[in-house]
């Protein structure tokens, strides 16, 4: 597909309820309100394609921009690239999902973790959270900094109650993914998951909950999926 036949589907594809809903959770126009499934099956068509995803993520238009983090190579990405995503991911959507997925599915992804999280925009610090957490969903154990990773957990405990709100919504997820994809630190995640208990956090809707770190934990635990990783970040 060309990029205006991909922007053109994208466009006959939103819906106003849709488009209501994300409204309400922070996007902001230009966008059509096209649901994740429908952006699945445009994938479909498009598969990775790195021109395209850059092409899409330039339009400032939250679906095309959630669709081009679906669709990027992550092969060819670079970290100059995700960074000018990183700055321009307004929404949580976007900061928090779309962006850290593809860093979390590259080579250098720990890294570029690293770096967003000691950014002074509460976006990109929460994308460096949610990266860290996607690289470890797909690396194995053997990859992964371990000892640093511990270090995070450590820091996580000391921030997961300060901050904007997203930022601690983000850090309890990075806990949760530490303690279930990382069996090494899975002790520790589970320790620190009680110490923090109830994560505080004003959300878009009643509908939405912020998981008990604690809980989570255990439950992947109870089905026997600890250390079982993803082979993609990108869902």
């Amino acid at each position: 597909m060309t990029f205006e036949e991909v922007m053109d589907t994208l466009e006959s594809s939103g819906d106003a309820q849709t488009k209501k809903t994300l409204g309400n959770h922070g996007a902001q126009e230009p966008y059509f309100g096209v649901k994740v499934s429908e952006l699945k099956k445009i994938l479909k068509k498009t598969k990775k394609n790195h021109e395209l995803s850059l092409e899409l993520y330039a339009t400032g238009n939250s679906d095309a921009m959630y669709l081009a983090a679906l669709c990027a190579d992550e092969n060819k990405m670079t970290e100059t690239i995700l960074d000018t995503w990183a700055e321009q991911a307004y929404w949580y959507y976007l900061s928090e999902y779309a962006v850290p997925w593809v860093a979390g599915d590259t080579s250098f992804g720990f890294d570029i973790g690293l770096k967003w999280i000691e950014s002074n925009k509460d976006q990109v610090r929460a994308a460096g959270w949610a990266a860290l957490a996607s690289y470890a969903a797909v690396n194995d154990d053997s990859k992964l900094d371990i000892n640093a990773y511990s270090r995070l957990l450590d820091r996580a405990e000391k921030e997961v109650h300060n901050g904007p709100d997203r930022i601690p919504f983000v850090i309890n997820g990075f806990i949760i993914a530490i303690g279930s994809y990382v069996e090494a630190l899975t002790e520790k995640a589970k320790t620190i998951a009680k110490n923090i208990g109830k994560v505080e956090v004003v959300m878009a809707t009643a509908a939405c909950k912020v998981p008990l770190a604690i809980d989570y934990i255990k439950k992947v635990e109870d089905k026997g999926r600890i250390g079982k990783k993803r082979k993609t970040a990108r869902c």
